[in-house]
C-alpha cells in the first residue's frame, strides 16, 4: 500500500520480496509490526503501509552490507530525518532507520534497533522488561522469522491507534496463557495497570 509522508512515499515490497532481500543477513532479524502479528496468528487481514525489521543494535552495520547500494536515512527523534553514513555507529536515542534503493525510489523497509543486555533484549521504554534473547522471536512455517506477538503488541500498547486495536483483537485468541500472562503484566508495568489491554488480558486469563 503506498502511503504518502512528509519524507516522501512508502512503497513497501510484498512480505516475499523483503524477505529475500534480507536472506543474506549474518545477524538475526525478524519481520515485525502488524506482519509480524498476522504471521502469528496465520492470516492477512489488513493492509500495511510499511515492513518493519527488527534489528539488534548491536549488529545494525550488518544492514548496511547488505544493501550497500541502499540509501539510508536515521530517524532521529523527534521526527527529523537524516543520512546515516556508511560504517557510523548510531546513538542509542535513534531507534528506526527508513531506507530506499536510491533517491528518486520509494521508501521500501524500515529497520528498528533493539537493545541487548548479555543475554538478554531489553524493552527500550522500560528496561525492567526484558526476556532471553531465543524468546524474542518465532519463524512461520514457511520459515519467515517474526517477532513474537506478545512483544510486538506490548510496543502497540503506547500508541493504540486503529489498526494497533485490531492487530491486539486478531492476536489475542492465539496468545498462549504464558504470553497472555506476560503481556499483561508488562503492560501494566510500562503503561499502568488499568490500561485497556491489560485489563481485558487479565480477564481472558480468568476465563
Amino acid at each position: 500500500m503506498r502511503t504518502e509522508t512528509p519524507w516522501g512515499v512508502w512503497d513497501p515490497p510484498p512480505l516475499a520480496e523483503a524477505v529475500r532481500l534480507l536472506a543474506p543477513l549474518r545477524a538475526p532479524w525478524w519481520i515485525a509490526g502488524g506482519y509480524a502479528v498476522e504471521l502469528a496468528v496465520g492470516r492477512a487481514y489488513r493492509e500495511h503501509g510499511d515492513i518493519d525489521v527488527l534489528l539488534l543494535r548491536r549488529d545494525q552495520s550488518e544492514a548496511q552490507r547488505v544493501l550497500s547500494g541502499w540509501e539510508w536515512w536515521a530517524a532521529d527523534p523527534p521526527g527529523t530525518l537524516r543520512p546515516w553514513r556508511p560504517g557510523e555507529i548510531l546513538p542509542a536515542g535513534v531507534h528506526d532507520i527508513w531506507c530506499r534503493p536510491g533517491p528518486d525510489e520509494p521508501w521500501r523497509l524500515q529497520f528498528m534497533l533493539d537493545g541487548t543486555e548479555g543475554g538478554d533484549w531489553v524493552f527500550r521504554r522500560d528496561p525492567r522488561v526484558r526476556l532471553p534473547l531465543e524468546r524474542l522471536g518465532r519463524v512461520s512455517p514457511d520459515g519467515v522469522p517474526y517477532l513474537a506477538p506478545e512483544i510486538q503488541l506490548l510496543y502497540k500498547s503506547k500508541s493504540r491507534r486503529p489498526k494497533d486495536e485490531r492487530d491486539f483483537e486478531a492476536a489475542l485468541p492465539v496468545l498462549d496463557d504464558h504470553a497472555r500472562a506476560w503481556l499483561a503484566e508488562t503492560i501494566a508495568l510500562a503503561e499502568g495497570p488499568d490500561h485497556p489491554w491489560a485489563v481485558r488480558l487479565r480477564a481472558a486469563l480468568a476465563e
